[in-house]
């Protein structure tokens, strides 16, 4: 088969030129993203639900994230040789199946194996979108494009952290399964119409791999990916189990935790107008500080306050540091861009992954405090060397 596809309805100069991602993408993104934080406020009330020990809940959590990174490297191979609509919309289909068996399960066995297929379906679809706009977006424009997708993945993390809570309450933790299922479907069906980029040929899987993997600013960009998944979504995924255990209930957990969203959404609109042509390894440095010091205020107190403060903060530690590895591994290997760009994905959510399974253990002990002051330090060994590393790479580029 041919490394390459292009349509006749849209030219790859026609898309560069709007410098903007489709809509379609847009939506498609929203509710992967909505998906995987929609779990976040509901463990306490699986939990009690299905009558488990929260260290064990936590499974369709940490489950979901391993199969969501683990996944990467296929999706990435098969949207570099078979194309990226095409990988989309079949794993759009897996997701929704998967989603309606989670909304229905009678044990937290079958919960997990069910988060585990929607989490390696869904997988696909956020760093295929990705991968889409380095395709069809000039590097120069980029980052600005990767931002605007990333402000409607935002409002899908405040949904599903805000409305997931307060529909768990109100009608039930099955539902918020049961939504974006419906609505992957729908994802799939609409992505008839978007025209496939073109994309620069590479031979077998072999040559897909030793593109990425022979590259050491790649290897290195994977690392750092790795790390901030378990400094920021890992430990992110217990900020509402705390604020529960205080005696907070859901609905009020879930929305202080949303506000992670709209940090998201705010800091990436500060990114786009007043930083846009900032050295890159700035942006990482002024993300980092955000990351650091919501942890760091979340390891002395914690009540809806500092729990909102600090969601603002990582949503600014997302805008600013994550889409600055984002672009950067969209640009590291460009031969082989979607295999690199899900090498990146797959690297932050092992990390996420390993960080939420870790984290349970010292959760399921009252231990908050422990592991926010842990994930504090891991945050500021994070921002130095990334940034150090990406002003080293900027300086080589010249």
């Amino acid at each position: 088969m041919s490394g390459t596809a292009s349509s006749p309805a849209t030219s790859p100069s026609d898309m560069s030129a709007a410098a903007r991602p489709p809509m379609v993408l847009c939506a498609a993104s929203f509710v992967s993203t909505f998906d995987r934080f929609a779990v976040t406020p509901m463990l306490l009330l699986i939990a009690l639900d299905l009558r488990a020990p929260l260290a064990a809940t936590v499974a369709a959590a940490s489950g979901y994230f391993l199969a969501y990174g683990l996944s990467q490297a296929a999706w990435g191979v098969l949207s570099d040789r078979y194309g990226r609509v095409r990988i989309m919309r079949a794993t759009l289909l897996g997701a929704a199946a998967a989603g309606l068996v989670s909304a229905v399960v009678p044990s937290l066995g079958a919960l997990v194996a069910a988060r585990v297929v929607a989490g390696a379906c869904f997988g696909a679809v956020v760093p295929t979108a990705l991968t889409y706009v380095g395709d069809t977006v000039p590097v120069a424009r980029r980052q600005r494009a990767l931002s605007e997708l990333m402000g409607l993945m935002a409002l899908g993390t405040a949904l599903a952290t805000a409305v997931g809570g307060v529909l768990a309450d109100l009608l039930h933790w099955r539902a918020v399964f049961a939504a974006p299922a419906v609505l992957a479907l729908a994802c799939s069906f609409a992505l008839r119409g978007l025209p496939e980029p073109e994309r620069a040929a590479v031979g077998g899987m072999r040559q897909h791999f030793a593109a990425v993997l022979r590259n050491r600013w790649a290897l290195l960009v994977f690392g750092l990916a790795l790390v901030e998944g378990g400094a920021l979504l890992g430990t992110m995924t217990f900020l509402a189990s705390a604020l529960q255990s205080g005696g907070v209930e859901a609905s009020v957990a879930g929305i202080a935790t949303g506000a992670y969203g709209v940090g998201v959404w705010l800091f990436s609109l500060l990114l786009r107008k007043a930083f846009s042509g900032r050295p890159v390894w700035l942006l990482i440095t002024i993300g980092g500080a955000q990351m650091c010091a919501g942890y760091a205020l979340v390891s002395l107190r914690v009540d809806v306050v500092t729990v909102v403060v600090t969601t603002l903060l990582l949503g600014g530690g997302w805008s600013f540091m994550h889409s600055s590895l984002q672009t950067w591994a969209t640009s590291v290997a460009p031969s082989a861009r979607g295999t690199a760009v899900s090498f990146f994905a797959a690297a932050l959510f092992c990390g996420s992954a390993v960080a939420s399974a870790l984290g349970g253990f010292l959760v399921e002990r009252g231990r908050y405090a422990l592991l926010f002051a842990a994930t504090t330090a891991l945050a500021v060994a994070l921002t130095a060397v990334a940034a150090l590393a990406r002003r080293r790479y900027e300086a080589g580029q010249r």
